[in-house]
């Protein structure tokens, strides 16, 4: 593991404190890895909807109505993982 040292304000080092003092993480460095985990998750969604978007403009029109679409999507997204199968008890 790289060690960094990182400067913050007063207000972002009291609430690195409160985290740590709630137990919900044993200490900053945690804090800081989860918090650069999430951005990167976020960042990747991200290009993964912009290419969708992008794909999606240069693409053909489609007869299909917003309820088709919407189906289809959900659909995929239970497929990959992204969506809970709500239709299994």
């Amino acid at each position: 593991m790289t060690k960094q040292s990182v400067n913050v304000t007063p207000p972002n080092d009291d609430w690195l404190n409160a985290k740590v003092a709630s137990k919900e993480y044993p200490n900053k460095t945690d804090i800081i890895n989860d918090l650069i985990r999430r951005e990167r998750e976020r960042e990747e969604k991200f290009k993964t909807l912009k290419a969708a978007i992008e794909k999606g403009l240069t693409s053909d029109m489609t007869e299909d109505n917003v309820l088709d679409i919407m189906q289809r999507v959900e659909k995929r997204m239970i497929e990959n993982g992204a969506l809970p199968d709500s239709s299994r008890g």
